[in-house]
């Protein structure tokens, strides 16, 4: 019997430095097993790296997803070919995503495992974990079911040079708004301005963040927020009235037990009556079709684009996956296992 390698949950990080995810998870080898009837076994091309499954490290158990058992594989989601399929849905050779395993290969229950078969007839396969991704997807359904966000509006974009912070800061635009973002780092503020042309990028690492979000006339009419935490606090300050939030991602808080502090200024939800909506993939994964298809519009239509950044290798996974972290990344993350 073939062997393979995957990472393995040994315990629960307590942060995410480096020194904390080596020491919960493991690069180890075990027996490949042949899929048994209703499975698939994938052959990974890439893995896409996302900080939501920080969470699923924790032992929280009131979270979307349940924690992860200790001495399994790391779960996330992966792209690649179908090596062996006993399911009548899924023929070997097929090009697919699906919740797999970081490993070089993933054997899954197709429904379990949300697998989808993909369209080949793509110039650039990755688009599949960036425009055409779950990152596009929630970029698109945050600013267009959550937040509603009209034309002409202030739309604020946390983690702004992130993977899906740079899809909803185009979106943004094309649906007619005037874009804010926040990221770290002067570099990627200049990128955001002159490759993606946010009306401004502020520095949440050398800016009074606040303050700048007070410049800005007649308020933030909508937050698409990726953080939570101290950053939330200085939006809360400076919404508009009747100004709405989308939130989808924790970063400030991925690390310990996930709780962390709630906003100090959760006043203002009441004294502007700011509507504040948490929404993740399952409230729209039965909308992947109808998605993908304004998204394929557009990437095909040069209106939107992402960036990746591509580590080679599954043993330099943990590498890529501190960028998320430690802002060391520009776009999309991803591993390539070719």
């Amino acid at each position: 019997m073939n062997s393979y390698r995957y990472w393995c949950l040994e315990s629960r990080p307590d942060g995410n430095e480096m020194e904390d995810l080596e020491a919960a998870l493991v690069l180890k080898n075990g027996p490949l097993q042949e899929p048994a009837d209703g499975e698939v076994l994938v052959k990974n091309h890439f893995l896409s790296m996302d900080a939501g499954t920080r969470m699923w490290m924790t032992d929280r158990e009131d979270g979307y997803n349940p924690p992860l058992p200790l001495g399994g594989p790391m779960v996330g989601l992966v792209l690649g070919r179908v090596e062996k399929s006993n399911d009548r849905a899924f023929e070997t050779g097929d090009l697919v995503r699906c919740f797999g395993q970081w490993a070089d290969y993933s054997l899954v229950e197709p429904e379990m495992a949300g697998m989808v078969k993909l369209d080949d007839g793509i110039e650039d396969i990755r688009q599949y974990f960036g425009v055409l991704g779950m990152n596009g997807w929630t970029a698109l359904w945050g600013l267009t079911e959550t937040a509603q966000v009209k034309s002409g509006e202030n739309v604020l974009i946390s983690a702004a040079a992130g993977a899906t912070g740079i899809l909803a800061c185009q979106i943004a635009k094309i649906l007619g708004a005037n874009v804010y973002g926040l990221a770290g780092g002067s570099e990627k503020c200049r990128w955001l301005e002159d490759e993606i042309g946010v009306t401004q990028a502020i520095d949440y690492k050398s800016a009074d963040v606040a303050a700048e979000l007070s410049k800005i006339d007649g308020g933030i009419h909508a937050y698409f927020d990726n953080v939570a935490g101290p950053i939330l606090d200085a939006v809360l300050a400076n919404m508009a009235l009747y100004g709405r939030i989308a939130l989808c991602g924790l970063m400030a808080q991925y690390t310990g037990d996930g709780r962390g502090a709630g906003p100090q200024n959760f006043d203002q939800i009441l004294m502007k009556r700011l509507s504040v909506i948490g929404f993740f993939s399952p409230d729209f994964m039965d909308q992947g079709e109808r998605l993908t298809a304004q998204l394929r519009k557009w990437l095909e239509g040069n209106e939107i684009m992402t960036p990746f950044d591509e580590t080679a290798g599954l043993e330099n996974v943990l590498v890529a996956y501190r960028k998320l972290f430690s802002g060391g990344n520009i776009g999309k993350v991803i591993v390539n296992l070719n």
